[in-house]
């Protein structure tokens, strides 16, 4: 009777201690494991290794990023301190050679032997893996970003983003998009300070008084830091980045981001320097498609490049001059804007123009005015279709008149879709002339349906001009596509993704299109006639 009461009481009464137990008890039974492991896989930050963990975790409302890195011994923490002290007295850097890239990557390399060396005289009979792993934990906390060294190391993220010293960092996973990171910077104060030495080695600085900072780290890497009080919740630091392996058209074909017969139309376009914009939503793949195509440029023409960061990437050996933006300094002077570059590089002979993004209406008024001039031009543009794209060039606040858009003969829209995480050619558009107001066709548009994309209407204007200005019948034009067709199915059969390898495919063929001709129909292996590293 009393063990049937003290149950009785149990179910009924609302006591703290017993309670807990009452809940916990089919919490266990209906509860799946806490975490699951989605993938693994292991990266190296300078010699420093980590395991990457992509967990499922129950309690999360997003996958995790867990970081999982070996533990320094306390003892032997204290030794790399003062190793680090005593190397960076030893070794000052002078403010002239913090901008000069090729410098740094100088510095840095001779700091990786200097701490090798005073590793071995700390601690002798150090095992190879371990010296490597112990000076890269001192190049990274030195010369890094600390903890941030090993995303940044990682080349499936596309973002890293801190938002204050009390929560962890998020990264963007190419196939997982978001995950909530382990890691955690340890103060305001060091968020201030890593983006204060970002902002050094670029030329820029951000202050109290100039809280807000576009940089980009020595890799080409953007960067966005703000302070506090402007991001009220604390410090932050935004790392957009860019593969070290440029995006080449072989990995957009392969991906099912472009079609054939797409890439050949645009190889057509640009080789018979057809101006182009590349629109989309953000992070859509605008530049990086735009970057692709540019492999198509011949070799005896001057390419022009005007961005804020560096983004655009071209085979070596093109006549290639990429331009950057300079933010004003501290006291306001000293700044290039993209209109100061654009205005300067009509003076330079260039053949065609690529600018990073249309933004204000006098940019892109001397963007046009450089294609009336006869200039070849490349930009992007933040628009979701081929038709927004129009509406926005004429209205505020880049409020072209229309007129003026009927010099652009092409558009090409990038689409991404988050919920399968591809990113896909959404249309090809061209723009006609209608009573001298701008109308478009559209030539090809993607089905999310199907996952094809599929061609809507014939080409007026595109097939009108190249039949002008190259003297080609339209036979002959045909013919020219399934040349280039044949080209890429050749180079996409044998997976050449190296940029400059692509590049020589496509200027030998300018120069000598028989002798490629001869070995894409043989289906020759293009590494046996070409070398490139």
């Amino acid at each position: 009777m009393i063990k049937r009461r003290k149950k009785a009481i149990r179910r009924t009464t609302p006591r703290r201690g017993v309670a807990k137990k009452v809940v916990k008890t089919p919490v266990k039974t209906t509860l799946k494991k806490e975490q699951e492991i989605i993938t693994s896989y292991c990266i190296s930050a300078n010699g420093f290794p980590a395991d990457i963990n992509i967990l499922k975790n129950n309690k999360e409302f997003v996958p995790v990023y867990e970081v999982k890195k070996k533990t320094i011994e306390k003892a032997t923490l204290a030794v790399l301190n003062r190793i680090r002290e005593k190397l960076v007295k030893d070794a000052p850097v002078e403010e002239r050679q913090v901008f000069d890239p090729k410098r740094i990557n100088q510095i840095k390399n001779a700091f990786i032997v200097k701490v090798k060396q005073e590793l071995k005289r700390e601690i002798p009979d150090l095992p190879v893996n371990k010296l490597r792993f112990l000076s890269g934990y001192i190049v990274n906390t030195t010369m890094g970003l600390g903890d941030l060294e090993i995303p940044l190391n990682d080349e499936n993220l596309e973002e890293i983003t801190v938002n204050n010293a009390s929560e962890p960092a998020w990264v963007y996973h190419i196939k997982y998009g978001w995950l909530k990171s382990n890691l955690f910077l340890p103060s305001e104060l060091q968020i201030e300070n890593y983006a204060s030495l970002i902002g050094r080695k670029v030329g820029k600085r951000i202050t109290v008084l100039t809280p807000l900072m576009d940089a980009h780290l020595l890799s080409g890497d953007r960067v966005n830091a703000t302070l506090f009080p402007i991001s009220s919740k604390g410090n932050t630091i935004t790392i957009r980045k860019f593969r070290k392996k440029p995006l080449t058209i072989t990995e957009l074909y392969t991906s099912n981001t472009v079609s054939l017969d797409v890439l050949a139309l645009l190889w057509q376009a640009i080789q018979y320097e057809v101006s182009i914009i590349v629109s989309g939503g953000t992070a859509s793949g605008k530049t990086t498609f735009l970057s692709a195509l540019m492999s198509f440029t011949p070799p005896n023409q001057r390419v022009l490049s005007i961005e804020d960061t560096r983004e655009i990437k071209l085979p070596k050996f093109l006549h290639w001059v990429p331009l950057t933006t300079r933010l004003p300094s501290s006291e306001k002077t000293g700044e290039v804007s993209m209109l100061d570059l654009l205005v300067n590089s009509l003076r330079m002979r260039p053949d065609r123009i690529i600018v990073g993004e249309i933004r204000r209406q006098r940019e892109a008024e001397v963007l046009f005015e450089s294609l009336h001039t006869g200039h070849s031009v490349y930009s992007t543009l933040h628009a979701d279709t081929a038709s927004q794209t129009i509406d926005r060039m004429i209205t505020p606040p880049i409020n072209l008149p229309p007129s003026v858009i009927t010099a652009l003969p092409l558009v090409v829209v990038m689409y991404r879709q988050r919920r399968k995480g591809i990113r896909r050619v959404f249309e090809i558009g061209e723009i006609v002339t209608e009573r001298t107001e701008p109308k478009l066709n559209v030539i090809y548009r993607w089905s999310p349906r199907d996952d094809v994309l599929s061609k809507v209407n014939e080409s007026q204007r595109l097939v009108e001009e190249l039949l002008l200005h190259t003297g080609m019948t339209k036979e002959e034009m045909k013919k020219d596509i399934g040349e280039k067709k044949k080209v890429l199915s050749w180079i996409f059969d044998y997976k050449i993704d190296n940029l400059d390898a692509l590049g020589r495919i496509i200027s030998t063929y300018y120069t000598n299109p028989s002798f490629i001709l001869k070995h894409a129909k043989k289906d020759s292996n293009p590494r046996d006639l070409f070398e490139w590293s």
